[in-house]
């Protein structure tokens, strides 16, 4: 009998015991990509649209809007177009917030060094503090998948963006990423 009890409680999934910092982190580490819609607010601003992020630091945004907002990124240029801009705005991918949030190694790193990791009533949540930004990443605390984060844009500006309808590791055709294909 002591050896049935020791099998079951050996053998039993481990998810049980493990802490939502390590679930968090195996889903993560299992994550190649994410799809999703997303609301964000920027100061009394609140845009709204579709992402896909594929690790490392690739990324496209359409907006809801009427100027067909795009922001995409390569993994070293962030470029944002829309039909209210005559030209297209460039960044270097590094010297933006995204370049962390994007960048799954790095989040995983950060994440080994918390000692506690916050929720709320919906979320898991961590405080990550690099080169004078502050960034705050939320997990689904049914799930674990990335819900979203809060930072500071390159014009000193609060953006909170929070992400529903999540999908995980769908086929993506990586030309997606292409700047070229969405400069005017």
């Amino acid at each position: 009998m002591k050896y049935i009890i020791f099998i079951i409680i050996f053998f039993y999934p481990l998810n049980i015991f493990a802490s939502s910092k390590q679930l968090i982190k195996n889903k993560l580490e299992g994550t190649n990509n994410v799809s999703f819609k997303f609301i964000q607010k920027i100061g009394d601003k609140t845009e709204q649209g579709e992402c896909i992020i594929s690790y490392p630091k690739k990324i496209l945004c359409i907006y809801d809007d009427i100027y067909n907002k795009i922001l995409v990124s390569n993994g070293r240029s962030l470029v944002i177009n829309s039909k209210k801009i005559k030209n297209y705005l460039r960044y270097q991918l590094k010297d933006t917030p995204l370049n962390l949030i994007l960048d799954k190694k790095f989040l995983l790193e950060k994440l080994d060094q918390v000692e506690v990791i916050q929720e709320n009533d919906e979320t898991f949540y961590f405080e990550i503090i690099h080169d004078n930004n502050l960034l705050n990443i939320f997990f689904d605390k049914n799930n674990y998948d990335i819900k979203g984060w809060t930072t500071t844009d390159i014009y000193q500006n609060s953006v909170e963006t929070k992400l529903f309808n999540i999908e995980v590791n769908m086929m993506i055709d990586e030309k997606t990423f292409r700047v070229q294909n969405y400069i005017n």
